[in-house]
């Protein structure tokens, strides 16, 4: 459902959803595994999710969208032998749920056999850990002050410069979430998650050259938030150091990676080490355990337990309890990340970082994802550049995880004798994802979560870049 709460105090509704929210599923998942079982599945599990989002956005001033929503659906997988099959619905009723069960039980029976299709083969008991998933305060913040932090973004933005001209909007975005896993073996878990942001994306324009960018705050309550001055001002900073950009020549230069770009680049070495890439030949680091693979100073860490971390988990998708991996430690592959589906594919143990909706089978997914902190502070890295890019921005997707062929568009910064000395756009970045790896030659101690996954500054020896 989709509502616009009316006037300026806190919405019952969210309120009332809220107190929905806290029902226990427990004993709907329970009984969903008993059906399986007698209907005929050897295993099952169920997911149970249920949640409110609350989203508005602001532009020039004026509430341009708001809407308040919740949702709840259910994931029943069930197992006849090596046979699976997962199914969804958002209908709790009994009749509705009994006829779910059938009809999975029954997909499973005809599919065909996987030898690595499963439940966990172990099982551990839920932990009853706290690790600051659920804030109240966004919740309970009336309606008129959410409205009034996207204005107050969104104003700040626009009062930064004369050339900040326009805005596509500020946006205050907050939500809940339950979450039940149950399955035939014994695992019976749940926990509750809170999430709020804000962002504005405003637009600069000289010489009849429009340019935008952006910049967002995001966590677990009010108290994790910078400032929506804050947001506006550091909005408008990266909009107006895009004006009077320029092609830069082809050329084979130092390329730096500022820390949002780092992180996308981050997201593709994750996928270089999952354990589906590995079974499935898409990854050139596929029978290189132990080997060294990307310079000293690189590991990435992927951290499900970081108190009021937004990839957070007490519990995977499967019901195996989440931890810390570091597959990459100092540039030495280590482990591939796996559930347990991949590990039985390549002969691993199963690294708690399976990831489920209500509408699918687990895969591997991140938790709090990063490249660990270097030693030398970003100035010093720009600072060491002759002449380069300093990348803020990627433009498409262009990374072949087999060959390791990397090439995408670029925007950023080109540096001249360690300083920052103009806008540059238009240009392709390029090298082969191994090679970049071993080619960090300096990591920032700039790391900052701003969301699920974080990096810091990072400079790349050499990439071509290819312009006018």
């Amino acid at each position: 459902m989709s509502l616009v709460p009316q006037g300026g105090q806190g919405s019952n509704l969210a309120r009332a959803m809220t107190e929905s929210i806290s029902m226990d599923h427990r004993d709907l998942a329970l009984d969903l595994l008993r059906q399986a079982r007698s209907t005929g599945a050897d295993a099952a599990d169920v997911l149970v999710g249920e949640g409110t989002a609350f989203t508005v956005t602001v532009r020039k001033g004026a509430v341009e969208t708001l809407k308040e929503a919740g949702s709840k659906a259910l994931g029943l997988r069930a197992f006849v032998g090596r046979r699976s099959a997962t199914s969804y619905t958002s209908d709790f009723s009994p009749s509705a749920l009994a006829a779910l069960v059938a009809e999975t039980v029954n997909m499973a029976r005809v599919t065909g056999e996987d030898p690595a299709a499963g439940l966990p083969d172990e099982t551990f008991p839920a932990e009853g850990i706290d690790l600051g998933m659920f804030d109240p305060s966004p919740a309970v913040l009336p309606t008129g002050e959410r409205i009034e932090r996207a204005r107050r973004a969104e104003a700040a933005a626009l009062e930064a410069s004369p050339e900040i001209t326009n805005s596509q909007g500020a946006t205050y975005a907050s939500g809940e979430d339950t979450v039940v896993l149950a399955n035939s073996r014994g695992f019976l878990g749940s926990y509750r998650a809170s999430s709020v942001s804000l962002s504005v994306v405003p637009v600069a324009e000289r010489g009849g050259a429009m340019e935008r960018d952006y910049w967002y705050t995001t966590g677990r309550g009010l108290g994790d938030l910078l400032s929506p001055e804050e947001v506006g001002r550091e909005a408008a900073a990266r909009t107006l150091r895009r004006l009077g950009a320029r092609k830069a020549a082809t050329c084979e230069v130092p390329v730096v990676f500022d820390p949002e770009t780092a992180a996308e680049l981050l997201g593709q070495v994750f996928r270089a080490l999952s354990g589906y890439s590995v079974f499935r030949n898409a990854t050139f680091l596929k029978d290189r355990l132990g080997e060294q693979v990307a310079s000293p100073l690189l590991s990435v860490v992927d951290d499900g337990r970081v108190v009021r971390g937004l990839g957070s988990r007490p519990f995977d998708g499967e019901g195996l309890p989440t931890r810390r991996n570091v597959p990459l430690e100092g540039g030495v592959l280590r482990y591939y990340l796996c559930d347990s589906y991949a590990a039985r594919k390549i002969g691993a143990r199963p690294t708690g970082s399976a990831r489920r909706g209500v509408g699918g089978a687990p895969a591997v997914g991140a938790a709090n994802l990063s490249f660990a902190a270097g030693e030398t502070p970003p100035g010093e890295i720009v600072a060491g550049v002759e002449s380069g890019l300093y990348v803020t921005d990627l433009i498409g997707f262009g990374v072949d995880l087999v060959s390791g062929d990397y090439s995408q568009g670029a925007v950023g910064q080109w540096v001249e004798k360690g300083r920052l000395v103009h806008p540059v756009h238009e240009v392709t970045i390029a090298g082969n994802l191994e090679q970049m790896l071993m080619d960090v030659d300096a990591v920032g101690t700039d790391l900052v979560f701003r969301g699920s996954s974080a990096s810091p500054t990072l400079r790349i020896r050499k990439m071509t870049v290819s312009g006018r």
